[in-house]
C-alpha cells in the first residue's frame, strides 16, 4: 500500500466513512477535500452487482454529460471520400485514413477519442494491440463507429464521455472539474446513475448498485445515497 500524504490524510478527517451523503453534500465535500493544486477532475464510481466474466454481464457504452467535461477532447476520424470532408466540417482535430494508422503505428498519440466509419474499421483493425490497451478503439457500443460522423463529433466535443465495466464490477465515469458549480456537477451526476440503472443487464442478479462513491483526482471517496439522486 502506497503511503498517504499529510494533505491526503487531513482531507479524509472532513469524511465520515461509515455515512452515505446526500449527492448535493457529497459533491460539496469532494471539492472541500480535493488537494490538487489544479483544477482537478470529480468522478464517480459505482461498484455494481454483476458478473463481468459473461457475455451478457459486460457493461459498455457512452453518455453525454449535460454541462460537459471541462475538457476539450482532440478527436481523430478514420474517413475517406465525403466523409474526410463532413468530418473537418464538424470540428475534429484530424481526418485521414492510412496516414494516420501510420503515425500511430509510429507512436504518435496527440488525440484523446477515435470515431471511424464502419468502411475504415478493416484498416483501423490492424491497430487493436496498440489502441485497445489504451481504451482508444472505435467501438459501435459507444458510438465511435458510425457513417454519421457529424454526430458523433458533436457529441464529443459537447461532453460524452465513454464508460466500462472491469473485471471487479466497477465503473468510474468523469462528471466535471472541481472549478464547475455545485448544480452542474450534481446534474452531470444524475445522468450518469440514471444511465447506469438503464443499462442494467436483466440477467444481473441481487443488489446491482452496491456501491457509489464521488471523488476528486488526488482526494479521498465520499459514499453516495442513492435514495437522494432525482433520477428521473
Amino acid at each position: 500500500m502506497a503511503k498517504k500524504g499529510k494533505k491526503y490524510l487531513e482531507a479524509a478527517k472532513l469524511v465520515d466513512r461509515s455515512k452515505a451523503y446526500p449527492i448535493a453534500e457529497a459533491i460539496e465535500l469532494a471539492k472541500q477535500t480535493n488537494i490538487a493544486k489544479f483544477d482537478a477532475t470529480l468522478e464517480v464510481a459505482f461498484r455494481l452487482g454483476v458478473d463481468p466474466k459473461k457475455a451478457d454481464q459486460q457493461i459498455r457504452g457512452a453518455v453525454v454529460l449535460p454541462n460537459g467535461t471541462g475538457k476539450t477532447q482532440r478527436v481523430l476520424v478514420f474517413a475517406k471520400g465525403e466523409k474526410v470532408k463532413e468530418a473537418e466540417a464538424a470540428g475534429a482535430d484530424y481526418v485521414g485514413d492510412a496516414e494516420y494508422i501510420n503515425k500511430i503505428q509510429q507512436g504518435w498519440f496527440e488525440f484523446d477519442v477515435i470515431v471511424a466509419t464502419p468502411d475504415m474499421m478493416g484498416e483501423v483493425g490492424k491497430l487493436g494491440r496498440t489502441l485497445g490497451p489504451k481504451g482508444l478503439m472505435p467501438n459501435p457500443k459507444t458510438g465511435t463507429v458510425t457513417f454519421d460522423v457529424t454526430k458523433a463529433i458533436n457529441e464529443i466535443k459537447a461532453g460524452k464521455v465513454e464508460y466500462r465495466v472491469d473485471k471487479a464490477g466497477n465503473i468510474h465515469v468523469p462528471i466535471g472539474k472541481s472549478s464547475f458549480e455545485n448544480e452542474k456537477l450534481v446534474e452531470n451526476f444524475t445522468t450518469v446513475f440514471e444511465t447506469m440503472l438503464k443499462v442494467k443487464p436483466s440477467a444481473a442478479k441481487g443488489t446491482y448498485m452496491k456501491n457509489v462513491t464521488v471523488t476528486s483526482t488526488m482526494g479521498p471517496g465520499i459514499k453516495v445515497d442513492p435514495s437522494t439522486v432525482a433520477a428521473k
